[in-house]
């Protein structure tokens, strides 16, 4: 007879281990015990990250833009035409080798201003050496470009812009919020949101970006700390979810008895997941945080908290036999693993 697969399988996973893989098993376990406590942060660093390029594309850079135009077009002094007095002599010009590009001549203006010449035209050297100290990449070749690079060295440098950008930023939403709370300002944003409402594609957007800022930025406290079992998706299966307030009028009607309405998150992406309506009568109040309970869908149940968690048997702590008094059906019963004592036969008289 030929051996079965069952055989087969049996007999390959009692087959002994090669050397080399107890050897390599101390490794592989820390490697991933490694990765384990690594991922985590490394993952928010490269989430906070990405968010930060694109505040830093979309919203950053274009303010960063119109506010270096706006300070150019106000402090802008590029001369066509001017009547050079004369040339301003150093002793460094006449040294062979000089670097037109970081110490060009410079020439003194009616109203006493040096002038450097750029492409034909004539900006301050102060503006200049500032730049010529450090130009970028690439460097600037027009009395334009130079007013670009000096603005943002001299007025917008990074340190100064972002602590600045944060601050009018909070300042505007809190006039926002302001001005469209009450009054004329909501009736204003009310109208609005009417007429993006008629628009066919951009309402369908509109509405469903809408809801999720509404949700994420209510001011309304949800009740989305407790944390439930229910039995679902039939009798005897138990799931884990979140209590996110009371169910609708119709169903608490239908029911005939209070109903809540439950988030049951789905292992390993708790975010997802879907609504039910349960009654209150049938779920049972967890002890343990939100935090907790994310930790356990998102880890597939192998993450526990400590306090829900048995208490394994040492192997000294056996529990003492306990004998229990035979009983009329367990006598002579061989199922029960007490059998009758035979009995010698009388003595004939």
């Amino acid at each position: 007879m030929s051996p079965s697969k069952s055989d087969n399988k049996s007999r390959s996973n009692s087959t002994p281990k090669s050397w080399w893989y107890y050897s390599f098993l101390p490794f592989r376990k820390a490697v991933i015990r490694g990765l384990a406590i690594v991922t985590p942060p490394l993952l928010t660093i490269v989430l906070f990250l990405w968010a930060w390029n694109i505040i830093d594309s979309y919203v950053l850079r274009p303010v960063e833009a119109i506010s270096k135009q706006s300070i150019v077009w106000a402090i802008s002094d590029v001369r066509d035409d001017i009547q050079v007095m004369q040339e301003i002599k150093t002793s460094a010009r006449n040294n062979a080798g000089i670097d037109y590009t970081t110490d060009p001549p410079s020439y003194l203006a009616e109203d006493g201003t040096q002038l450097v010449k750029i492409n034909q035209k004539w900006i301050p050297k102060t503006v200049f050496l500032l730049v010529a100290a450090n130009p970028g990449e690439p460097r600037p070749d027009t009395a334009a470009a130079y007013y670009h690079r000096f603005v943002r060295l001299e007025y917008l440098p990074r340190h100064l812009v972002i602590p600045a950008f944060l601050s009018v930023f909070v300042l505007a939403m809190y006039f926002l919020g302001r001005l469209f709370t009450f009054g004329i300002g909501r009736w204003l944003w009310a109208y609005v949101e009417s007429l993006i409402g008629r628009v066919p594609i951009v309402s369908n957007v509109y509405s469903s970006v809408k809801q999720v800022t509404d949700f994420a930025f209510s001011e309304n406290e949800i009740q989305f700390t407790r944390v439930v079992a229910v039995e679902y998706p039939r009798k005897g299966i138990w799931t884990i979810g979140f209590v996110t307030g009371e169910s609708m009028l119709d169903i608490r009607t239908a029911a005939n008895e209070p109903m809540v309405s439950v988030l049951m998150p789905t292992s390993p992406m708790p975010a997802t997941g879907f609504v039910i309506s349960i009654a209150k009568s049938q779920t049972i109040d967890l002890d343990i945080t939100m935090d907790q309970a994310i930790q356990w869908c998102v880890s597939c149940g192998v993450v526990v908290p400590a306090h829900q968690q048995l208490a394994p048997l040492s192997a000294s702590a056996n529990p003492p036999a306990i004998s229990l008094p035979p009983t009329a059906e367990t006598d002579g019963d061989p199922s029960s693993g007490e059998s009758e004592v035979p009995q010698d036969p009388p003595a004939d008289p």
